[in-house]
Parts: structure tokens; sequence; C-alpha cells
């Protein structure tokens, strides 16, 4: 008699922008990949977690954005991110905006990278009227990016890790972001609606397959002559 196979863990990817080692940047994404495994696991689910430092690719960012090219560790991270079923993204809140080393990060991705991707938007500071920058701007990055966001973002200031209201928003949040994994939306939106997007030529889609590179006009664009 066959047994029925164990379903195929998603793949979490972490991403934090902490620059020290340990960073409350990294508790913070930590504390809820944790939660989301153990919610997966109650569902009959798995999740398996890599974690981007990006301070330990922080010259291979700066290199990719002056140069556009993408060093081994740069294009290792980029890779998994492609991979992943789903993200934490973490970052600390510098004058009133995200992490520099974040946005720069996001910038040298591919567009389409992210498309339909769950997210759990995260940020850390050393007061609370910085609470409104996972909304304010996270939000609308990701938005750009065509991700997925949950609907509940994380913030927290030194007071809030005592705080029993911390716990509880990371479980929310890690229960949306399992609920959108288990749905398959973006593997549906990829296999099913792919096309209905606009892209970029060279971009993680596909699209550029379609692209008739033995035209006039191709031929044109690359230096070349018309035949």
């Amino acid at each position: 008699m066959s047994s029925t196979p164990e379903p195929k863990p998603f793949r979490l990817v972490l991403v934090s922008a902490g620059t020290s080692d340990p960073s409350s940047t990294r508790l913070l994404a930590d504390r809820i990949a944790d939660r989301a495994a153990t919610i997966a696991a109650a569902r009959g689910g798995a999740v398996t977690v890599s974690v981007i430092e990006l301070r330990e690719l922080a010259s291979e960012i700066s290199a990719a954005l002056v140069s556009q090219f993408t060093g081994p560790g740069l294009t290792k991270a980029i890779a998994e991110l492609g991979a992943a079923d789903g993200l934490i993204v973490s970052t600390p809140v510098y004058k009133a905006g995200p992490s520099g080393l974040l946005t720069s990060f996001l910038q040298v991705l591919d567009n389409d990278l992210l498309i339909a991707r769950p997210v759990v938007l995260a940020a850390t500071a050393g007061t609370a009227r910085h609470a409104l920058v996972v909304d304010d701007q996270l939000r609308a990055t990701f938005a750009y990016l065509r991700a997925m966001t949950v609907p509940t973002s994380l913030f927290a200031a030194p007071e809030d890790w005592s705080d029993t209201a911390l716990a509880s928003r990371i479980d929310r949040a890690a229960l949306e972001l399992v609920l959108l994994l288990e749905s398959g939306f973006a593997s549906q939106v990829r296999d099913e609606s792919w096309d209905r997007y606009q892209h970029e030529f060279g971009s993680a889609g596909r699209t550029e397959l379609d692209i008739d590179l033995d035209s006039d006009l191709m031929r044109l664009a690359t230096g070349g002559s018309a035949r």
C-alpha cells in the first residue's frame, strides 16, 4: 500500500538589512520566520528558511549600482529570491526612512523577480516615531515590484520587545504569510497570468524567449545591418 507523499516544504527567504551582529532587525525577522514555521507545521506543512544578510553584500551591491556587475554573493542572493515561495524583509530605520542598504539592494533586482511573491515587511528603530515607515515607504516599494505584501506590517522600537502586542502582530503576520503560501497564488500568477504583465527585455519572466532576435530592427539595434 502506497503512502501519501510528504508535502514539499515552502522555501522562505529572510532578508535582513541590519548592520550589526547580532541585530534587532535580524532578531525580528527570525521571530517571524520561527512563528511561520510553527504555524505551517501545525497545519500539516513545513517551511525551510534561508537568510540573506545584506551587510555581507554591501560592496557587491554598491558595485552593481554603479557598474551593473553582479558579484558571486549577490548573484547567489538573487537566485535565492527567485526560487523563494515567500519572503520576510526586515530593515532598520535611519532618518525616517528604510536602510539605504535595503533600498539599494532592491534597486538592482529585476523588476519581474518578485511578482505576486508573498512578503512580510518589518522594521526596527530606536523610537516609535518611525512606526509608519513600513506602510508609508516599504509597502509602496514592494507594490512597485508587484509583490504580494501581507496586510499586517511589523515594527519594533525598544519598548515593544517586552510588549505582548508585538507577539500578537508577529503571530498575525506569520499566519497571513502561511495562508498565502498555501494558496499557491504566486505560482498560479506565473503559470496563468504572466503574459498579462509588462516586462522588460532580459527579465526573469521568460518573455525574452518570444522576441525575434533575427529581425531587421534587432540587428540594427545591436550594431548590425538590415537585410
